[in-house]
């Protein structure tokens, strides 16, 4: 049995969503300024960015995605054992692939990847996704990615337990007629 339930690392994880998205909205520098993004970053070899010091149209629309993604996951999580061990169990090991790939992304194709330093190859900017290379982006998708791949594994756990119990029902119903 996890020490944790999968429930209970939803449940953070929506709650950890809506926070983000607070701050986002309110004030996205609180983000940028964290230990966390700058030990991260600093340990990638990851740029800082400036866009994150003052508020702007598109921080309030990531904000609202993951206000929206929060509330979302949220209510997802209040569903009967049976209906969320097969929702999540189908979402954790997609949003891990995803958030594996992000972070595969945002390292290795940016100018501090060992691609780029070492070899013949020089780094250019893309014309798209450079906005996805910088610390407080790999930050946060390493943490996303952490938190699936737990998540992932918990509901493994859970999935085996409840098989044994829906099997002991079955038996104790069998054994009553």
């Amino acid at each position: 049995m996890a020490i944790i339930s999968a429930t209970t690392i939803i449940t953070s994880l929506s709650l950890f969503h809506i926070t983000l998205g607070f701050f986002f909205l309110t004030s996205p520098s609180t983000i940028a300024d964290q230990t966390l993004v700058f030990i991260i970053g600093e340990a990638m070899g990851l740029p800082s960015t400036r866009s994150f010091e003052t508020k702007s149209p598109q921080l309030a629309f990531l904000s609202a995605v993951l206000f929206f993604l929060g509330v979302s996951d949220l209510t997802a999580a209040g569903l009967p054992e049976e209906i969320a061990s097969y929702h999540w169990g189908t979402q954790a090991p997609i949003r891990l692939s995803v958030f594996f790939g992000l972070c595969f992304y945002s390292f290795a194709f940016s100018s501090s990847s060992p691609a780029y330093t070492t070899g013949a190859h020089k780094y250019v900017p893309s014309s798209w996704g450079e906005g996805l290379k910088n610390r407080v982006f790999f930050t946060w998708a390493f943490v996303e990615l952490i938190t699936w791949f737990w998540l992932f594994v918990t509901l493994r756990e859970e999935r085996r337990e409840m098989a044994i119990r829906i099997a002991e029902k079955r038996a104790a119903e069998e054994d009553m007629l």
